[in-house]
């Protein structure tokens, strides 16, 4: 029986990052896997655990088909290593952090995966977005307008896009997804 794909997905300082790297250990156990994203960012920049490549690489990478997934976001280009095709068939779930712009053509990709959307209130996220100092004030509030969008649709074709909340506790959002990784799981009782 083939793995799962679970499709993280949020905006930018919902906790994605976070969520991954305390989940990761809980999800091991679970027998689910973290992918690591190829992103073509400088190496000084702060966030993900990542393989960070540049634009002539990931070019090379992305031609020799050395992803199952690749798209462009906010200027750089992210793609997910094609070593997941084989995690999947051996029944490994796999998590993955994915871009709700992509979720439609990862969905072509991936028919079964379970898309999960990372929420956020919209003052947390503004404080996270400050304490970073990243961004512009101007571009905190293009980032919230923007998280709206995020939550406008349940579902996709006939997939449920699955909610976390992620306002709170880091350790409530871990257990949240553990538990919502196993009733997906379940089989169809009706």
């Amino acid at each position: 029986m083939d793995g799962r794909l679970i499709y993280l997905m949020g905006p930018s300082g919902s906790g994605k990052d976070s969520l991954i790297e305390a989940a990761r250990g809980p999800l091991r156990a679970h027998h689910c896997d973290v992918v690591r994203r190829v992103i073509t960012r400088s190496a000084e920049s702060v966030g993900e655990d990542a393989i960070e490549v540049s634009r002539e690489e990931f070019k090379r990478r992305r031609s020799n088909g050395d992803f199952a997934l690749s798209w462009q976001a906010n200027g750089l280009d992210y793609g997910i290593p094609v070593l997941i095709d084989q995690w999947l068939k051996d029944g490994r779930d796999v998590l993955i952090n994915g871009s709700r712009g992509h979720l439609a053509e990862a969905q072509r990709r991936f028919p079964t995966l379970l898309p999960v959307l990372l929420t956020v209130e919209d003052e947390v996220l503004r404080e996270r977005l400050l304490l970073r100092g990243r961004e512009s004030p101007a571009e905190i509030e293009a980032r919230l307008r923007r998280n709206a969008l995020f939550t406008a649709d349940d579902s996709i074709g006939d997939t449920q896009i699955r909610r976390l909340d992620n306002s709170g506790d880091l350790a409530v959002t871990v257990a949240s997804l553990l538990e919502l990784l196993s009733v997906s799981a379940e089989p169809d009782r009706t």
